[in-house]
């Protein structure tokens, strides 16, 4: 098996090189394709799952994962599996018992730092000055709940210290997701990004 992974963003590709391991263990091969933002992806997607559709080996699966932001979270999960049914390839929410899931289409809610904020012992234990107060305040309990998350989280650096000519987004990331234990996170589109990938592994094996 193997997986074609089409993000949005460098500090996307950053994450996830450290999670999916953490997820479907070391034995599974991916690559991961980051594009100049979500308008970038959303554009060029149509053709680059055609693209797929067209030599796609029978053990390859393809995950694409955008933030939602402030959009309608159903709207474009409907538009990111409408792409893909024109592209003529199947997504696991279209696919019937015993066939063939080609294509997981995921959301981080609202954006990728929630998945930080719903792991705060790795965001501590990469920030030791950040302190136990963020998994006690009750703004921070819902991470999908959070606005305008990358902010909210630039605060709280800021507010103890780090980076205070603005966050490096990459590097984030990367520290980050270095601690982070996926059974343990408090962020639901996480867990369901999570399942996700675990169910492609099981249809695989």
């Amino acid at each position: 098996m193997h997986i074609e992974f089409l993000v949005e963003e460098l500090s996307a590709e950053a994450a996830l090189r450290n999670l999916v391991p953490k997820i479907l263990g070391t034995d599974i091969p991916f690559r991961i394709h980051a594009y100049q933002g979500k308008r970038d992806l959303l554009t060029r997607l149509p053709a680059r799952l055609r693209g797929y559709r067209s030599w796609l080996p029978e053990d390859w699966r393809i995950v694409v994962l955008l933030d939602a932001d402030r959009e309608d979270c159903r709207q474009l999960k409907a538009r990111l599996e409408e792409t893909a049914l024109a592209a003529g390839l199947v997504t696991k929410s279209a696919a019937v018992p015993g066939s063939r899931i080609e294509v997981l289409n995921r959301l981080a809610i609202q954006e990728l730092e929630a998945w930080f904020f719903g792991d705060v012992a790795a965001l501590q234990t990469a920030y030791p000055r950040l302190g136990p107060r963020l998994g006690t305040q009750s703004r921070f309990r819902d991470p999908d709940a959070i606005p305008d998350t990358w902010e909210a989280l630039e605060r709280e650096f800021q507010r103890c210290g780090y980076f205070p000519a603005g966050l490096p987004k990459i590097q984030i990331a990367r520290t980050v997701s270095a601690h982070m234990e996926p059974e343990r996170n408090r962020s639901q589109s996480f867990q369901h990004f999570r399942q996700g990938l675990l169910a492609l592994a099981g249809s695989h094996s």
